[in-house]
């Protein structure tokens, strides 16, 4: 789960990490009252969706970008009047952007240098790690692949948190100076306690500034949650906005499905993770683009099935379907049933490859073969995948 930017602060702050005065506006009204309220001479009035790469992005058919700076009420009231209810267009967007709902008024500070860092969890260190970098304000990907060298990175137990040494050193390669490294020292031990603690998948600060005083402060804030441990955070749960996420995954999350939404033409309903991944993959393989990651999972019936048709035919890109099933749990007659159901409820206007494997296969391909529905069927996964990719190009 993605949270926003203002939210993230409000999280931050709570855990002792240095952020700056800001409000929430969701009028210009509001907008000019906040850069009032704040007192600053200078302001920033940010965009807020959920999405990186703002402070570049552009409001789509205009010029104005979703970050700007304010030096007056009127001039907070013009910025967010340019951005809400508009269509903001970010690199992690894509050309479609997302609608601004709301924007946050941010008091300035005076920055004496920009940095990044973040937390995330390594899979192959098997911990979290924090990393930094002198290259802030920037994109970090770009950055990742065209200068590594300049990624630090400092793994850490997250049961003892990490280690004042741990975040001097950090400091020192910043090149940080060293009256700075005590606010450092409890910038980063803060952060790193936050993420914890709060079951993050990410927390992200871009820019993080060294300001004039010599103190760090989080000038932006990007977190992401861990959705399995939301259960111990019911005030983080509170803070889902589902304006910013895509309607079938909030409609498949209701159906106990796990669906994401993918950007090719082949829809895919799989059971299992591993055999999704591996089915995508395949796809890929022999030319086509998956539209969606849909595992049904091993318990899901008739209903939840019928479902994940809906909504994978919901998708106007998707230009054929196919429907990877192997039994084990979930077995061969659900799903053929649920096709059948499928085919009558909703009907395929696009082709449907299917293959199907394990527990009631057989009797699974009877009830098909008998439903009088048009379906392609497959011999195995490669046959599938050849099948599907040459029924959506035809």
């Amino acid at each position: 789960m993605k949270i926003h930017e203002y939210q993230a602060k409000d999280l931050l702050r709570a855990a002792g990490v240095p952020v700056l005065a800001g409000r929430v506006a969701r009028t210009p009204e509001e907008a000019a009252s906040a850069f009032t309220a704040l007192g600053t001479p200078v302001c920033a009035v940010k965009a807020q969706i959920h999405a990186g790469g703002r402070g570049k992005g552009m409001v789509k058919g205009g010029t104005q970008r979703g970050v700007e700076l304010a030096r007056s009420a009127d001039d907070a009231a013009r910025i967010a009047r340019g951005l809400l209810g508009q269509t903001l267009v970010t690199v992690q967007t894509g050309a479609d952007g997302q609608v601004v709902r709301q924007v946050f008024v941010e008091s300035g500070c005076r920055i004496a240098r920009e940095l990044y860092c973040a937390v995330l969890v390594d899979r192959r260190a098997g911990s979290p790690v924090l990393i930094a970098s002198t290259a802030g304000g920037v994109d970090i990907e770009e950055v990742a692949a065209k200068t590594p060298e300049l990624i630090l990175s400092e793994p850490f137990d997250p049961d003892r948190g990490l280690g004042g040494y741990q975040a001097r050193l950090l400091a020192s390669k910043l090149g940080l100076p060293t009256a700075s490294w005590r606010s450092a020292e409890q910038f980063f031990a803060s952060l790193t306690r936050a993420f914890v603690h709060l079951d993050a998948s990410l927390l992200e600060i871009n820019p993080l500034v060294l300001t004039e005083e010599g103190g760090l402060v989080a000038l932006d804030a990007k977190m992401t949650f861990d959705d399995n441990a939301l259960f111990r955070h019911k005030d983080v749960a509170a803070l889902r906005d589902e304006a910013e996420e895509e309607p079938a995954e909030i409609r498949a999350a209701a159906a106990g499905l796990s669906y994401v939404k993918l950007s090719g033409t082949i829809g895919c309903l799989v059971n299992g993770a591993g055999l999704a991944m591996s089915t995508m993959d395949l796809v890929k393989l022999h030319g086509g683009a998956p539209a969606n990651f849909l595992d049904v999972g091993g318990g899901a019936d008739v209903k939840a099935v019928t479902e994940a048709f809906r909504i994978i035919l919901s998708d106007p890109h998707v230009k054929a379907v196919l429907v990877n099933i192997f039994g084990g749990i979930m077995r061969c007659t659900t799903i053929a049933n649920a096709l059948v159901e499928a085919s009558r409820t909703v009907g395929f206007k696009v082709p449907l490859v299917v293959r199907l494997e394990g527990t009631e296969v057989e009797e699974g391909r009877r009830i098909l073969a008998g439903s009088g529905t048009t379906i392609i069927s497959a011999t195995g996964l490669t046959d599938a995948a050849k099948k599907v990719v040459a029924a959506s190009q035809a």
